[in-house]
């Protein structure tokens, strides 16, 4: 009976919203997170997929991203795309060789991503670019310290790849959320992060609200999938389920 209950009704597709970055986008569905709010405010809406890679630059993630979104896992469902790299890549060279990539190759990484979803057909009005959150050199060197290194980013270089995803987002007509110059318009930006880095519970609201205040537009014609509990036709479900 199931069987034939399931070809009766077709597939149910949830859309999917993906968010593809490094450690800050890994970490964004912890309690707090900035992904579990989205993911709250757009539950039977969209999918909220957590594609974040903890420690992964651009050159990394543009290889990976076509075997994470191609053309047969339904890009035509995938209403939007954030893209969130550059706190890594800005490592300095010198202190941090492993996940460090100059400055030229992360823009032009960027746009090699944004043409590859274009390819796939997620237009980019779909896509949203987020720069590296500034960086707070002092709570950050104490992270390094007790590893054992010395301060290996400092958040001048952070700005110079922040301001290379903005134009990046212009050249290609994508939107894009410049957390390092919204974070700072707040003279001291420390407790928008838990380490100097990565984002503390008030960090996290903070991008919650910008990248929803840039997702409303897109999402919110969105249908409820299936309907209300009380809507059911409780006397023949099979009306209003199937």
């Amino acid at each position: 009976a199931l069987a034939e209950a399931g070809a009766g009704g077709r597939l149910l597709r949830w859309p999917r919203v993906v968010l593809f970055g490094d450690s800050i986008t890994e970490f964004s569905f912890q309690e707090n997170g900035w992904g579990a709010s989205l993911a709250e405010r757009l539950v039977r809406k969209c999918d909220v997929v957590n594609r974040g890679l903890s420690g992964y630059n651009t050159r990394w993630a543009k290889l990976i991203l076509p075997r994470l979104i191609t053309k047969s896992t339904s890009a035509e469902s995938t209403v939007a795309v954030t893209i969130f790299f550059g706190a890594n890549d800005s490592a300095l060279k010198d202190l941090n060789p492993k996940q460090h990539v100059p400055l030229e190759e992360y823009a032009a990484n960027l746009k090699s991503m944004i043409q590859y979803l274009k390819s796939v057909d997620i237009t980019e009005d779909r896509i949203i670019l987020i720069t590296p959150p500034p960086l707070q050199e002092s709570a950050w060197e104490k992270e390094c310290l007790a590893k054992g290194d010395k301060l290996n980013r400092c958040n001048a270089t952070t700005g110079e790849y922040a301001h290379a995803c903005v134009q990046v987002a212009r050249d290609c007509g994508t939107d894009v959320l410049d957390l390092w110059t919204l974070m700072q318009k707040n003279q001291d930006f420390s407790s928008y992060l838990s380490d100097g880095l990565h984002l503390s519970t008030k960090g996290n609201s903070f991008l919650a609200a910008q990248l929803w205040s840039r997702l409303e537009k897109k999402l919110s014609a969105l249908p409820s999938l299936l309907p209300y509990w009380r809507d059911v036709d409780h006397m023949n479900p099979e009306a209003s389920l199937l």
